[in-house]
């Protein structure tokens, strides 16, 4: 059976663009009953999520901004208390793979940038939200590592070091704040059949993990159903570890 979120309200960040995690993930809080409040950089295409969700009768608000930034998050945050009434639920969907290639030629502002959208996202949204959180007696935080961390590659070393720092991230979190009722675990996908994805490695024979089955694993962590769960890092991977 699915979770029911009816009642609950989540703050997904990382979802202005079509056919890709955060999308998926937004949408299916959305059809489990949850109230969303939604956020990312991309304000045109947040506007249009925005659009799409109301019309297939989910109840959203969006929070526009650089989640990189401390005020972002806040703001982000502060949307959901204000229009909602509090806060139960956040995944840090947004991030990603920004450089590939030699560790060698990783300049200084690139890597910045890499460790600034993962790690940065992460740790101001979950620090903006962890009071929220705890004002409704509790609540459960979903990160996104990689399956990178698992299982290193060679090319990525800027995107690796960013998403093992999600994944200590998310350990720290997850014992900071178990006694205030605040689950933190984050979860670890493979490659993923996003639209960005199939674009660029269609012909490389990649092993696809389907969107819908991380949804499915994202949901199960923010519900009820994992109420012992916390600290943990879940591979989403088909068994590619």
């Amino acid at each position: 059976m699915a979770p029911d979120f009816r009642g609950k309200i989540a703050l997904i960040t990382g979802v202005g663009r079509v056919g890709q995690i955060g999308h998926a993930v937004a949408r299916g809080f959305g059809q489990a009953g949850a109230k969303l409040v939604i956020a990312d950089v991309n304000a045109v295409g947040l506007a249009d999520r925005t659009k799409e969700f109301t019309a297939q009768g989910f109840d959203v608000r969006a929070s526009a901004g650089d989640l990189t930034s401390p005020e972002a998050a806040r703001q982000a945050v502060a949307t959901a208390t204000a229009q909602f009434g509090g806060l139960d639920i956040v995944v840090n969907v947004a991030g990603g793979l920004l450089n590939y290639g030699s560790a060698l030629e990783l300049t200084p502002d690139k890597l910045e940038r890499e460790l600034a959208v993962n790690v940065k996202t992460t740790f101001y949204v979950s620090q903006a939200a962890i009071p929220a959180l705890r004002e409704r007696g509790g609540g459960a935080i979903v990160n996104f590592a990689s399956a990178a961390v698992l299982k290193p590659q060679g090319q990525m070393a800027g995107y690796m070091a960013a998403k093992s720092a999600v994944a200590g991230l998310t350990r720290a979190l997850a014992l900071e704040f178990r006694d205030a009722g605040v689950r933190v675990n984050a979860v670890a996908p493979g490659t993923m059949r996003t639209a960005d994805n199939m674009a660029q490695m269609k012909a490389a024979g990649v092993r696809w993990i389907e969107l819908e089955d991380l949804v499915k694993a994202v949901l199960y962590l923010a519900s009820d159903d994992a109420k012992g769960v916390s600290g943990a890092i879940l591979p989403v991977t088909g068994g590619d570890v």
